[in-house]
């Protein structure tokens, strides 16, 4: 297949870990320069000092990106260093699962998933529309989620942040054709992230799995003990139960991976046995 990531300028916030950690690795192995941006410099670094130890090209920037300044300064950097920004991956996020009643323990959990995951998304938007515009091409990937597919109990925060993503991405799309393409990826439940442990209310994952709760929960603790059945965490088999992040960051370079007159606009990747019903 034909290489279309090399030497593309790609700026990932949230690089420090999860989906954004393992992006990065895998876009400088393919020879992208990959400005990872996290509010975490350290954890930024350890991501970047490993890209180079293998002979990849990035760079580690502290940022919040709750700040449109901030944001900015990120993106400015990728210009400065790799003369350009292709690539926006807007992945940064916190999943405050909880319920209505759970409000005065979730209220500033709530409050900091609109500020990251919405202004967050947005300040990288309008950080990297003005530098793509210039350039006449660029593509914006925004991470939403399943639960931005339809309001269910215990995300009522959550799911509306990710709905929000939807629309600002879909209203990028409409009005930037011919010169920025916009990719929406929408993950299913990957455990192994970290993004769990954002999590207000444990109980509140029953809105995304709904009648298989009792089986969900089963595996859950299962895993923790590591008494799961392996073959049920084999990709190869059919009832393959709980995604492994790495088949997202697939799917995100795969999207990256495509002529610039090529635009794959929606990403869902599910295991074929999970327990999700959005």
């Amino acid at each position: 297949m034909t290489n279309h990531v090399a030497g593309k300028s790609i700026v990932i916030t949230g690089a420090g870990g999860g989906f954004g950690s393992l992006v990065s690795r895998k876009a400088a192995a393919m020879g992208a320069f990959v400005t990872c941006g996290d509010i975490d410099l350290a954890a930024a670094q350890g991501v970047v000092d490993a890209i180079v130890a293998a002979g990849g090209k990035a760079q580690a920037v502290e940022v919040d990106v709750t700040s449109l300044a901030a944001t900015k300064a990120l993106v400015a950097r990728a210009v400065a260093a790799f003369g350009a920004v292709d690539v926006m991956i807007n992945n940064a996020g916190i999943m405050p699962l909880d319920f209505f009643a759970d409000h005065e323990a979730a209220y500033a959990a709530w409050e900091r998933c609109i500020d990251i995951n919405i202004k967050g998304v947005l300040n990288g938007m309008v950080a990297a529309y003005d530098p793509m515009m210039a350039a006449g091409r660029g593509q914006m990937i925004n991470l939403s989620s399943i639960y931005g597919n339809f309001p269910v109990i215990g995300a009522a925060v959550y799911g509306a942040s990710k709905a929000a993503v939807n629309f600002l991405s879909e209203s990028l799309r409409v009005e930037s054709r011919g010169k920025i393409k916009v990719t929406t990826v929408k993950p299913t439940g990957v455990p192994t992230t970290g993004l769990s442990g954002t999590v207000v209310n444990q109980a509140a994952g029953i809105g995304i799995v709904a009648h298989n709760m009792p089986e969900f929960m089963e595996m859950v603790g299962q895993m923790g003990e590591g008494t799961f059945p392996a073959e049920r965490l084999d990709p190869a088999s059919m009832d393959y139960a709980s995604l492994a992040p790495e088949h997202i960051a697939d799917a995100i370079i795969h999207a990256i991976n495509q002529p610039w007159g090529v635009s794959i606009a929606d990403v869902t990747v599910r295991a074929a046995g999970d327990h999700f019903v959005l």
